[in-house]
């Protein structure tokens, strides 16, 4: 069992409500509401704001712009597993009629169909969802920007048509299918599509003088998928919550850590921050953080997730510009990952092995590399060079003896026990890898054979 998680040390607090009132006070924000979950409770929430006695909390809803997408995503995945569709399928066989149809579902969850980032003026952000009824006013007449899938180029009107695509297969509007499918299971009661209060103002902060102007507050349409939602920095954490372990009710580990999982390789020069399915995946202080980040005129918003820290963050602003609430949270999961870090579940045993998985464990080398090979829960195993170099994974048991890689460069490979005709152990292959017990032992299966004079030094 963790260490108690209900409740963050004295320094730890005060060094999160220090970082948020640099960001108020330097973003010139008239608010600012932030909050962190650890091991999957909120251990900390804070604000501070331009009017003094009217702080907001936790409970009080911002727009949180394109963080929305990833709850679109997930509306997709859920799909997915349904069997009602398949990531792989092209839009038209589901969604007709769009003139862009054959652009697969995953090229648009992962922003690499080439579409537009935006849609034809005036600015969808700032004007009523009525001026776009069809989805035709939502790509305009030159929708397509690059090759399809060919690079990630961000699009707003993709995650349209994803939420028009949902609507289509589900039979009802977007929105409903969100309260019932995520929202509500997640007991997410204070996310909604327009603003329920209390909620924040949207403002606008002169960039040189400080003074403010309202924004608009507009109902975006077809653009909703992509950008409409409302939300707290509580039902957020809970959200983050979600997408580090899964939820059956709403989606499962695996499809959620599919969402993880980067779809297109990153811009050229731009290493540290790549797309997944919905998910913004990016490398901040040696750890790598998954989420999003949002914006509509008037507000900012920001949620990442450490999985392997078990620390989640949400930051909020009601400003157009000027807080970076993206970086806020990701120095709110650094700041309690470092002061107070994870504790490792205490080691035990495994349960009773069968001997003939025992016997497998230990030094094998693929040539003349050294690897090691380990147990671990549920008959897995882990394949792990020794020497730092070589390329490693974990395995998951498989139904008829063999394994599948869940990662790195074995990911969905097969492991297998290669047996002589007495039952012994011949080697191991791995994708036609021969892996041995000595390196090039002899006798065995080494793809071209073994030097019959064995090793040898140079002679004189």
């Amino acid at each position: 069992m963790n260490s108690p998680v209900d409740d963050l040390l004295p320094a730890t607090r005060r060094a999160l409500l220090h970082r948020i009132a640099v960001a108020q006070s330097d973003g010139r924000a008239p608010s600012f509401v932030a909050a962190v979950q650890r091991e999957g409770q909120l251990v900390w929430s804070g604000s501070r704001t331009s009017v003094d006695g009217h702080g907001p909390d936790a409970d009080t809803q911002y727009r949180i712009g394109s963080i929305t997408k990833t709850f679109t995503a997930v509306l997709v995945l859920r799909l997915r597993d349904e069997n009602l569709l398949d990531l792989n399928d092209a839009l038209e066989e589901h969604l007709p009629g769009t003139g862009v149809g054959d652009v697969t579902i995953a090229q648009l969850l992962g922003h690499s169909a080439g579409l537009s980032a935006e849609t034809p003026a005036p600015w969808w952000e700032r004007t009523p969802g009525s001026l776009r009824p069809e989805l035709a006013d939502v790509l305009g007449d030159q929708p397509r920007m690059h090759p399809v899938g060919r690079r990630h180029h961000y699009s707003n009107p993709g995650y349209t048509l994803l939420g028009s695509l949902i609507e289509a297969v589900r039979g009802e509007p977007w929105e409903d299918v969100l309260r019932r499918e995520i929202l509500e299971p997640l007991g997410m009661s204070r996310t909604s599509a327009q603003p329920q209060a209390p909620h924040a103002g949207g403002w606008a902060v002169h960039p040189w003088a400080d003074v403010m102007l309202p924004e608009p507050c507009e109902d975006l349409g077809l653009m909703a998928p992509a950008g409409q939602l409302w939300s707290t920095t509580a039902d957020l954490c809970r959200f983050a919550g979600f997408l580090a372990d899964g939820d059956e009710r709403v989606l499962g580990q695996a499809s959620v850590r599919e969402m993880r999982t980067p779809s297109v390789p990153p811009e050229s020069g731009d290493w540290d921050s790549v797309y997944g399915l919905g998910m913004q995946i990016v490398r901040r202080d040696g750890r790598t953080l998954v989420g999003h980040g949002g914006s509509l005129p008037g507000f900012v918003a920001g949620l990442w997730v450490s999985v392997e820290d078990g620390v989640a963050a949400v930051a909020l602003a009601n400003a157009t510009s000027g807080p970076l609430t993206a970086s806020v949270a990701a120095d709110l999961v650094r700041i309690v990952a470092e002061a107070e870090p994870r504790f490792p579940e205490p080691w035990r045993p495994l349960p009773e092995v069968e001997p003939a998985l025992l016997e497998l464990t230990g030094p094998w080398y693929w040539g003349t590399y050294s690897f090691a090979l380990r147990l671990v829960v549920d008959n897995g195993v882990v394949l792990e060079p020794l020497g730092g170099t070589g390329r490693g994974s974990r395995f998951v048991a498989e139904p008829d003896g063999t394994w599948t890689g869940l990662d790195g460069y074995y990911a969905g490979e097969t492991l297998h026990v290669v047996r002589r005709e007495d039952g012994s152990v011949s080697h191991l292959d791995l994708g036609s890898f021969v892996f041995t017990r000595e390196p090039y032992e002899r006798g065995a299966a080494v793809p071209g054979g073994v030097d019959e004079e064995g090793w040898r030094g140079l002679k004189a």
